[in-house]
């Protein structure tokens, strides 16, 4: 019998031919090993279909959900999201470095597709695993440390390893942020401070559209050690907003974490759309790519040269900072990166066209894109973008030697 899974934009509608909800490892691991195929769903924040599977697609919702914090780590299941993690850890006393725009998506699912939120410091956020424990192809249950010799290769695994039953994640004090926006800041004036744009907080977002060359918006977090003075009313040609703003055009701002300056705690300040409302958009297609940092301004004033034809079936375009990481299929793998993010409206026919034009004008710039979202990139030249694709692809055959995690999105990628 088929059952049905939608992906939360809606876009994907998933008919494995089960379902399966294990309740504990045991469960996990007899439904690994009896099943032909099978992917994880997750919190199901992923715009294509590498979380689809036409036998077994597995929940992990009924699992045990927990967390324990211990000598400044944390210790979690598979299906912790952000937004529950971060209030234990604020709680306890402790945060992660880095979190990304929605607190919404499970921890796993996150690091396993290198999903990242914003900082010339800091990296994708798999880069604060300590240690990822697996139900592997053969059931067996396996972890990676970080003195094990594959552990660059296992943390951005988009689920072809297996099954993250255990994270294991470093932790720092935790602390406080606050955030100022600034609008229309031009094009020119980006080019012209684009570092010093960057570094002016802890984590920083530019938002546009495109058409016109401007930044709609500007997204500066700053941590607050102590008393810090006001935000200026004028920076780099934009003016600070003079009330809360949503960056995608007609939505509430509500939905978003509190600005102008109001100091609150790293988790709720740090993304940008609140555990309690509808994240970014709600009814969206996105893609994204990273792009090395010393190429990105050459890239951005390519993209500026289509920016009618993104405009036209954009909702908003946000551009952030990543630092450089080893992970082999991370985007950012040795290479700081800046990171070319497109919300589009939810009509595929529209925005695929447009998306395949916004890949060949950025061909030129190295693109690697987001694994969770939407692209059109041949798997050739997808491979060729990572210098250790192949010894991955050896990783996954190793661990899953029968390729039961292996769907319709990463065969042309592993199988060989």
């Amino acid at each position: 019998m088929t059952s049905v899974a939608r992906n939360w934009a809606g876009n994907l509608t998933f008919q494995p031919r089960h379902i399966g909800c294990p309740r504990n490892l045991e469960e996990l691991v007899e439904l690994v090993e009896r099943s032909e195929h099978c992917r994880v769903l997750g919190t199901g924040h992923s715009f294509n279909a590498i979380a689809d599977c036409d036998d077994t697609l597995i929940s992990l919702h009924d699992m045990p959900t927990a967390v324990s914090i211990d000598s400044g780590r944390a210790t979690i299941t598979g299906m912790v999201r952000y937004g529950d993690l971060a209030i234990r850890l604020h709680q306890a006393g402790w945060a992660v470095e880095n979190l990304g725009s929605l607190p919404h998506i499970s921890v796993a699912g996150a690091c396993a597709t290198a999903t990242h939120g914003s900082g010339d410091a800091h990296g994708v956020l798999t880069t604060a695993i300590a240690s990822i424990t697996f139900v592997d192809g053969t059931g067996r249950v396996v972890c990676f440390d970080r003195a094990h010799p594959d552990f660059a290769g296992a943390g951005v695994h988009l689920g072809a390893l297996g099954v993250v039953s255990e994270l294991v994640l470093e932790l720092v004090p935790t602390f406080e942020v606050r955030q100022w926006v600034y609008e229309g800041v031009p094009f020119t004036e980006v080019a012209q401070h684009f570092d010093e744009i960057t570094s002016s907080g802890y984590s920083v977002s530019l938002f546009t559209t495109w058409d016109p060359p401007v930044m709609r918006q500007v997204w500066v977090k700053e941590r607050v050690d102590g008393d810090q003075p006001p935000a200026p009313g004028r920076r780099w040609g934009g003016s600070l907003a003079d009330g809360p703003r949503n960056p995608v055009p007609g939505m509430p701002a509500q939905n978003c974490t509190p600005q102008q300056g109001q100091p609150g705690p790293w988790h709720e300040r740090l993304p940008h759309f609140r555990l309690d409302f509808t994240p970014s958009a709600g009814e969206e297609l996105q893609t994204e790519y990273f792009v090395p940092r010393p190429l990105a301004l050459d890239a951005m004033k390519a993209l500026a040269r289509i920016g009618k034809r993104i405009a036209s079936v954009v909702q908003i375009s946000e551009i952030r900072t990543v630092k450089g990481d080893d992970f082999w299929l991370s985007p950012a793998y040795q290479r700081d990166s800046v990171a070319l993010h497109f919300t589009w409206i939810a009509d595929e026919a529209a925005v695929l066209p447009v998306v395949a034009e916004v890949e060949e004008v950025l061909r030129p710039f190295e693109p690697r894109p987001h694994w969770g979202k939407i692209f059109t990139m041949p798997a050739a030249e997808l491979r060729a973008r990572y210098p250790r694709f192949d010894d991955f692809v050896a990783l996954t055959e190793r661990y899953d030697p029968q390729r039961k995690f292996v769907n319709a999105f990463l065969a042309p990628l592993l199988l060989r």
